[in-house]
């Protein structure tokens, strides 16, 4: 039996009957998010058969996945993802998502905390996600990938135009500023150099980070409807001489903001 099957059997026996309609994966400091499901089920990534558990070193990824409910869509939320640079294994990186797939969800919604490459940016800003530039090795390598769909997967629109139209409107809505952008998904651990900015800024990309494109690419694969959205957590090191950035501070942004992310993943979900 494959893991894929293995973690879908134990939960099919914990929350028997649950189907979600959206998965959401929260990126780094992002674990409160997930505080706005209802009638909420917590389950430890350690308990289920499979599946891999972010490690110690992961800042901010809380390690459980959590069912529930938002106006009574239901919905799965991965506090925490794996990332490349962990074990360099795309398998472990893609079972939230293959994971959330098998369980029946239609819509994943992909978060991260990011830095900034458009200047503009500043700390706390949320970037919807309208194009990507992956330089993460491709998810779909390999022949094993061609269980989940095509290998040759149409990505001329990978994020889904009615979910950027819908989060524009719920952010005017609500009143949270929002910018739209490209995002470039790099495999990390270490942070950006000032050079590195500038060619990812000379290339086209507004916002940087070291997952989400990984998971977007296989949710286009499996036919999921895809929405993601950065919130800036460092700024540019050649548009702020002298900026350190340190994983701690990328945390305390994140937490400060994520009440903005909240409101927007819970307001884009009511109105599906």
């Amino acid at each position: 039996m494959d893991k894929i099957a293995q973690s879908l059997g134990y939960l099919q026996t914990v929350a028997q009957g649950f189907v979600p309609e959206v998965a959401i994966i929260l990126g780094s400091g992002l674990n409160s998010v997930a505080d706005c499901l209802e009638e909420q089920i917590v389950i430890p990534y350690s308990s289920i058969p499979g599946f891999p558990v972010p490690s110690a070193e992961a800042l901010g990824h809380k390690g459980n996945l959590v069912l529930g409910k938002v106006s009574g869509h239901n919905v799965c939320a991965f506090q925490g993802r794996i990332h490349y640079y962990e074990h360099c294994d795309m398998e472990q990186v893609l079972m939230p998502t293959r994971l959330a797939h098998a369980m029946g969800a239609k819509y994943l919604f992909v978060t991260n905390a990011s830095g900034s490459v458009n200047i503009s940016y500043r700390l706390g800003d949320l970037v919807i996600i309208d194009d990507h530039i992956n330089m993460i090795p491709n998810p779909l390598l390999g022949v094993e990938s061609l269980k989940y769909g095509d290998w040759f997967t149409d990505m001329s629109r990978p994020y889904d135009p009615y979910l950027i139209a819908l989060a524009e409107a719920v952010a005017g809505q609500l009143g949270i500023k929002v910018h739209n952008g490209i995002y470039i998904g790099v495999t990390g651990p270490s942070y950006e150099t000032a050079a590195e900015n500038k060619f990812f800024r000379l290339i086209g990309a507004d916002a940087v980070g070291m997952s989400t494109t990984p998971e977007v690419i296989a949710g286009r694969q499996m036919g999921m409807r895809v929405f993601g959205i950065s919130l800036i957590t460092g700024l540019a090191r050649d548009a702020a001489p002298g900026a350190v950035t340190r994983g701690v501070d990328v945390i305390s942004v994140a937490n400060r903001s994520c009440k903005k992310v909240t409101a927007l993943m819970e307001g884009m979900i009511k109105r599906l």
